[in-house]
């Protein structure tokens, strides 16, 4: 779905009020405010309107491409949230999982964070960013979820995945990590170039919130990019006659 910016009211999915557990991932790998990074601005709508149904635990995760501590970033951003727990990547215990795809498309297993599999409900919240002519957005963002130390190599975080073709395997993570929701913040649309000095940010003052796939197509239509992840999520559904298959 689609809101207005300035009128949007976070109103939580009923598996929400039945959630011990609500783990959100933001897009926060680097100390730049929005539209760099999640704003904590969103993220209070979203904590608040959870607040409103359910006492559930709320975790904020995310990890940084070098590997880094993320604290001091949620701390350069604000996240500082009261009854909220902050996690760090690279301190979570790792599990693989396999990929459901009969057919994986790069990836037959992940190493993710067990705590992604102990929640009950899990949120992507990131910016609206646009790196060349290919949307990152909330599948894109469970990038940050997989350990640098696991998956960097000498070319930096997430070499080794980068050869497999980075579009086929972020289709993979869609299939593997079971998140609910997708909610991109497109108050603003931060063009990204090779050289920063050439980013651009436009006005565009809408919310997309609503299963991942669906917000990224909409999102991506809207804006009218081509984000090539979601081409191939559609040819392995396709394939397969398979539709969301971790639900």
């Amino acid at each position: 779905m689609i809101f207005d910016a300035d009128e949007f009211v976070f109103k939580p999915p009923p598996p929400i009020s039945r959630a011990r557990r609500v783990l959100i991932k933001p897009y926060a790998s680097h100390p730049m405010p929005y539209p760099v990074s999640t704003s904590r601005d969103i993220l209070s709508v979203i904590i608040r309107g959870i607040r409103q149904i359910s006492d559930a635990d709320i975790l904020l995760l995310e990890g940084t491409p070098d590997g880094s501590p993320i604290h001091p970033v949620f701390q350069a951003l604000g996240y500082n949230f009261p009854r909220v727990l902050t996690l760090d990547v690279r301190n979570s215990i790792l599990v693989e999982v396999d990929n459901p795809l009969p057919k994986p498309l790069a990836v037959p297993t992940f190493w993710i964070p067990n705590v992604i599999l102990s929640s009950d409900y899990l949120i992507s919240v990131v910016p609206f960013k646009v790196s060349g002519k290919s949307g990152y957005l909330s599948i894109m963002n469970l990038l940050s979820l997989l350990s640098n130390t696991k998956y960097g190599d000498s070319t930096g975080a997430w070499g080794t995945l980068y050869g497999l073709g980075m579009e086929k395997v972020i289709a993979d993570l869609y299939f593997t990590l079971p998140f609910d929701l997708g909610i991109i913040e497109a108050r603003q649309i931060l063009f990204e170039h090779d050289d920063p000095a050439r980013n651009e940010v436009k006005e565009f003052g809408k919310i997309f919130a609503g299963e991942p796939y669906e917000v990224d197509r909409e999102a991506s239509e809207a804006a009218g990019i081509r984000t090539g992840y979601l081409d191939l999520i559609d040819s392995a559904r396709a394939e397969h006659g398979l539709q969301n298959i971790w639900r």
